[in-house]
């Protein structure tokens, strides 16, 4: 085949490379997946405990005051001694944590709510809104 007869770009060699798989081979199938009874299902609360997070007042986020989900978090941020950025990045950090995991089972009423206590924790540490 000379270069002009190009063969299909997906069997053409190039480089010392081998030509592309068009399919997997069966000896190398997919391992199965655990099912939901066998995964633990509260690994976020594994990362609460052990990782760097700071020390958040027990159910703060069930609490129905934006205001004072805010300043809860304010005030553990700063005493926190298990944080790696600032209290106001520790303490947004945390309230994103638990709104990106509630996912779409959090309702739109409870997550305006979390919304609102962004504001006031932007407010509550001196920063400008957006």
């Amino acid at each position: 085949m000379s270069r002009s007869q190009s063969a299909h770009p997906s069997t053409r060699r190039r480089a010392g490379r081998p030509p592309r798989q068009r399919h997997a081979r069966a000896d190398h199938a997919r391992p199965s997946r655990k099912s939901a009874s066998q995964r633990s299902n509260r690994w976020s609360h594994q990362v609460m405990e052990t990782s760097d997070a700071m020390d958040i007042e027990g159910g703060i986020f069930k609490s129905g005051s934006a205001e004072e989900i805010a300043q809860s978090l304010k005030r553990s941020s700063t005493r926190s001694r298990r944080r790696k950025g600032t209290p106001f990045q520790s303490a947004m950090s945390m309230l994103n944590f638990y709104v990106n995991r509630a996912g779409r089972n959090l309702p739109q009423t409870r997550r305006n709510v979390l919304q609102q206590a962004k504001r006031k924790l932007r407010e509550a540490f001196g920063r400008g809104s957006r």
